[in-house]
């Protein structure tokens, strides 16, 4: 099994940037690229973004697991491949899954390999497996996969019945199917499509979705169709279900999108002041790590974020960083590994004056303290080159 696995390189991107921009050495923050994993608990190496400590421990149980037992092994892959892509490793991800498929192809007899694809494989590894041609740049490719993986969704919810584990075991993967799919169509700027895909699911049966909601209303803002956000936000706002800070932050948006930003301003601060300082990021699963890596933050983050953009847009530079900064010291370890965020204050720092180079460089050493693994440094706008 081990000639499976390729070594995981032993430097980084965030390295990278700090061997070239921080001087003396003695500045740059000390950064763990062992992947030592022995000395801390799964829950904690997941919280502090270890993706390299996970990878290796993945590989270390999976070249010491019992064959037989299946279940164990691919839970374990699963796992591996994950960590591999939040790395950013993906052609390895890539090379490493082809390995593992083409073993599970393998399988003698075909009874036995039907039966470990319908009965052991995790979904999440089919999943994985559409993901790779995302990452050749076959973008319609990977639509196709992913629309064949919903089929195959459809066909088995409808084969179960009325089972009650199977059917809403299919109808929840075909859900996150369509979120994937709908977040590609928003990357290749088919918005509308996108919006269209995900209505359906916002209402199913007695059963609401107010979240979903609000983010079909956000997809339709971001395509510049402010009356369908405006409808979909209504019915949140109707909704006995939603959470006042859920509705809010829609409030908030509307006015952003027409350009209202004092409207937008106060709504916002008043979302702050209601949850101020909890910018910690929720738990999550870990194929939403990959595939969905900010859907976790919570609303008082987003809240600040949009602040900033908001205060940028009434020409208050300084107020804006001065509302970045503040959450950051707030909560640094939750903040600096939200991409979105980072380039706030990165293009906010430009803009203020020339010397705002120097307090990218303070960013880069906040960013190396606390982010972990697998950051994607352009953020920063600090060229490795």
């Amino acid at each position: 099994m081990t000639t499976m696995f390729l070594p995981i390189p032993n430097t980084d991107p965030l390295t990278t940037l700090l061997n070239k921009y921080i001087y003396p050495p003695e500045k740059r923050p000390p950064r763990d690229l062992t992947g030592d994993w022995q000395r801390s608990d799964f829950h904690t190496l997941v919280m502090t973004n270890s993706w390299r400590a996970l990878a290796k421990m993945a590989r270390d149980r999976l070249v010491n697991s019992d064959p037989s037992d299946l279940t164990l092994i691919l839970g374990l892959w699963h796992l591996r491949l994950s960590c591999l892509a939040r790395l950013r490793l993906f052609n390895q991800t890539s090379a490493e899954c082809t390995n593992l498929f083409t073993a599970l192809n393998a399988i003698d007899p075909p009874e036995a390999r039907e039966y470990v694809f319908e009965r052991i494989l995790p979904f999440e590894l089919e999943v994985m497996q559409t993901r790779l041609k995302y990452w050749a740049g076959d973008h319609m490719g990977y639509l196709d996969a992913l629309s064949a993986l919903l089929k195959k969704c459809r066909i088995k919810c409808r084969q179960s019945g009325s089972d009650p584990t199977l059917v809403p075991m299919w109808k929840e993967r075909g859900a996150k199917v369509c979120l994937i799919i709908a977040s590609q169509m928003i990357e290749m700027k088919e918005i509308t499509a996108a919006a269209k895909l995900l209505e359906p699911l916002c209402k199913q049966g007695d059963i609401s979705s107010p979240a979903l909601r609000s983010s079909v209303g956000r997809i339709y803002l971001q395509g510049g169709n402010i009356q369908m956000a405006a409808k979909q936000f209504a019915l949140v706002e109707a909704d006995p279900g939603a959470e006042d800070t859920l509705k809010a932050m829609n409030a908030a948006l509307l006015p952003s999108a027409e350009g209202d930003w004092i409207q937008a301003s106060e709504k916002l601060r008043e979302i702050l002041e209601k949850d101020a300082e909890n910018y910690v990021v929720r738990g999550c699963f870990l194929w939403a790590v990959v595939y969905f890596p900010f859907f976790f933050l919570t609303p008082s983050f987003k809240a600040v974020n949009n602040l900033s953009v908001a205060l940028l847009s009434q020409g208050k530079l300084k107020e804006g960083i001065e509302v970045l900064e503040g959450a950051m010291r707030a909560t640094p370890s939750s903040v600096v590994v939200a991409e979105p965020f980072l380039f706030n204050l990165s293009t906010l720092y430009e803009l203020r004056s020339t010397a705002g180079f120097e307090k990218k460089k303070e960013l880069l050493i906040d960013v190396a303290k606390w982010s972990g693994d697998g950051l994607k440094t352009n953020c920063l706008k600090m060229p490795a080159n």
